[in-house]
């Protein structure tokens, strides 16, 4: 079997309901997840009462994407 050549170093803060802020490696600032939009609307989240950002799901697509 091959060797490791690389484990990520990734650490997760929750913030309040849905918002959450990730340390990963090489950036500077934390990166801040929640949700938007029709996210909030089927999660029964008031859109209104949160301050939007991309969700997990669309760092997802994002990643498979590229």
């Amino acid at each position: 079997m091959a060797d490791v050549v690389y484990t990520s170093e990734v650490r997760i803060e929750r913030v309040g309901g849905p918002l959450r802020r990730a340390y990963l490696p090489a950036e500077e600032q934390p990166v801040h997840f929640g949700m938007h939009g029709a996210l909030a609307q089927h999660y029964k989240v008031d859109p209104a009462a949160l301050k939007p950002h991309a969700a997990t799901l669309d760092y997802v697509v994002a990643a498979a994407a590229g």
